[in-house]
């Protein structure tokens, strides 16, 4: 059996307005190599930004990898680490039974990711003097900033949900 690679990847994300135009920013480190990625939409939210970040990273990953990623989104890092998302999308992506679940997309993806990974989640504070996540805010930041951002046509639609979900 093959030994998997550890990468740590740090991702943040940002608003301008929330919603408003929007970036995400990663830093995918392994050894010695480190790859930076970002990216925006023009209007989105915050974590929305937050769960694109560590799908870009995840998705940058070229084979099966042991990944301890790192994000001060708890939006991200508790509703991933408690199950949450986990059993939303169990129930049909609905939190309760009228309230269904936000950004079920992205959450179906990073599901998604993390079955083909070994990946740990932790939450890191926030502009703490953290390099790498310092760097991340840097890049969302940057991100959100240029001109001719895409859509993000799943919250311009009011898509965030899996096709077959249907909002109450």
């Amino acid at each position: 059996m093959t030994e998997l690679a550890n990468v740590t990847i740090y991702t943040d994300g940002a608003c301008h307005g929330n919603p408003g135009p929007g970036g995400w920013g990663a830093v995918l480190l392994s050894g010695a190599h480190r790859k930076e990625l970002s990216g925006g939409f023009r209007r989105t939210t915050n974590n929305r930004m937050e769960l694109m970040a560590a799908i870009n990273g995840l998705e940058a990953l070229k084979s099966p990898c042991r990944v301890r990623l790192l994000s001060d989104s708890k939006y991200l890092v508790d509703n991933y680490n408690s199950g949450a998302a986990q059993r939303w999308r169990a129930k049909g992506w609905m939190r309760t039974s009228k309230l269904p679940a936000l950004n079920a997309d992205l959450w179906e993806r990073i599901l998604r990711l993390c079955s083909l990974h070994r990946v740990t989640l932790e939450w890191v504070e926030g502009h703490a003097g953290n390099t790498d996540n310092e760097r991340c805010d840097q890049l969302s930041n940057l991100a959100a900033r240029r001109k001719d951002l895409p859509a993000d046509e799943a919250y311009e639609n009011n898509q965030m949900r899996p096709a077959d979900a249907k909002l109450i």
